[in-house]
């Protein structure tokens, strides 16, 4: 029990280095979450409006989940070496299976009789697609990144591994830092990840459709 009241002052007195740390933390997590919103929302869009390829996109979810990311870096260590592509890597294949899949999701399952109405209106697929379905599947696809987002935050402590640095520097350095020093840095990820997590849970609030909105407010 002083060990966990230890990491509080371990945080006080090293401030400084856990900011550094945590701007490193960052850059790990954020760049492979970045390119997997850029690659699989886009595909997950896409496959969901044209109603194909939900094979593809529960396979690659469940390979996602099934692979260890500690595995994925021990894998990649044969492919790029140690450092942070490597990271990055395995990263990125964590955060792009839940994105394609909950992209895929928000506009496979929008209301057929939605869409169907307004072809029925002369719109265009693309219109259909910007003006019914992305308005109506954007809150998924918010919560996909979420997800992503705390799980690539809360797992990019493996970086270290790989050589990439990192608040995982300091959770895996006991002996240069002492059990206090690790729990200051397991208690810094975690409010990290959820600092992350109420970001997203803000920008899903404001993705919601208005009826949603107004639903919500009259069942409180």
């Amino acid at each position: 029990m002083k060990e966990i009241f230890g990491a509080f002052p371990f945080i006080a007195a090293n401030f400084g280095m856990l900011m550094e740390k945590t701007s490193e933390h960052l850059i790990i997590s954020l760049v492979p979450l970045l390119a997997a919103i850029v690659i699989g929302v886009p595909i997950g869009i896409w496959l969901g409006h044209i109603h194909k390829g939900e094979f593809l996109a529960v396979s690659i979810t469940n390979i996602g989940r099934a692979l260890p990311s500690l595995a994925l870096i021990a894998i990649l260590i044969g492919f790029v070496g140690i450092g942070m592509l490597n990271a990055m890597i395995a990263l990125f294949l964590l955060a792009f299976p839940p994105i394609l899949s909950y992209a895929f999701q928000a506009v496979n399952s929008a209301d057929r009789d939605l869409t169907r109405a307004a072809r029925g209106m002369g719109m265009t697929p693309l219109q259909v697609l910007n003006k019914v379905e992305l308005p109506l599947g954007l809150p998924m696809i918010i919560s996909g990144i979420r997800t992503a987002a705390v799980l690539t935050v809360s797992s990019a402590t493996i970086a270290t591994i790989a050589g990439s640095g990192g608040l995982g520097d300091v959770i895996l350095n006991q002996v240069a830092y002492g059990i206090e020093g690790v729990l200051a840095g397991a208690v810094w990820v975690a409010i990290l990840a959820i600092l992350v997590d109420q970001i997203f849970a803000l920008l899903l609030r404001v993705a919601a459709p208005t009826g949603v909105k107004q639903l919500r407010a009259t069942t409180v």
